[in-house]
């Protein structure tokens, strides 16, 4: 199944910082089974830069279509961490599949002044599957 995105919006904890909450971009999601899938794309960040992504998702907890796990890849473009240069980072990942329509739920921990904590919204659209 292969999925699209236009970004997500994202709730920041840190709400006197004016971080940017509308994350828009593009991105593509492949599961391959029902516990695993790899994810790439763009979107612009919380301090308005662009960064890219690339991940793989494992949610081996599954309630009918709503599947529980992580997803582990690598980010950049965020000025406080490594220069804007690429990082690793795990966060816990609640995902909504329907017959068309899925959404990616996300829990962004804040670390320090370089990853700003949030919890992300990513819809996503079925285009083949």
């Amino acid at each position: 199944k292969l999925w699209i995105n236009a970004g997500m919006v994202s709730y920041h904890f840190q709400r006197d910082q004016n971080f940017n909450g509308e994350n828009w971009g593009a991105g593509l999601e492949y599961r391959f089974n029902t516990v695993a899938s790899v994810t790439a794309g763009r979107f612009y960040n919380s301090d308005r830069d662009y960064s890219n992504y690339a991940g793989f998702y494992y949610q081996p907890i599954a309630i009918g279509p709503i599947k529980l796990g992580a997803v582990v890849g690598g980010f950049n473009g965020y000025p406080k961490a490594n220069n804007s240069g690429w990082f690793i980072a795990a966060l816990p990942a609640l995902t909504f599949e329907g017959d068309w329509l899925g959404a990616n739920l996300f829990m962004i921990p804040t670390v320090g002044d370089r990853v700003h904590g949030a919890i992300s919204l990513q819809l996503k659209f079925k285009v083949w599957g």
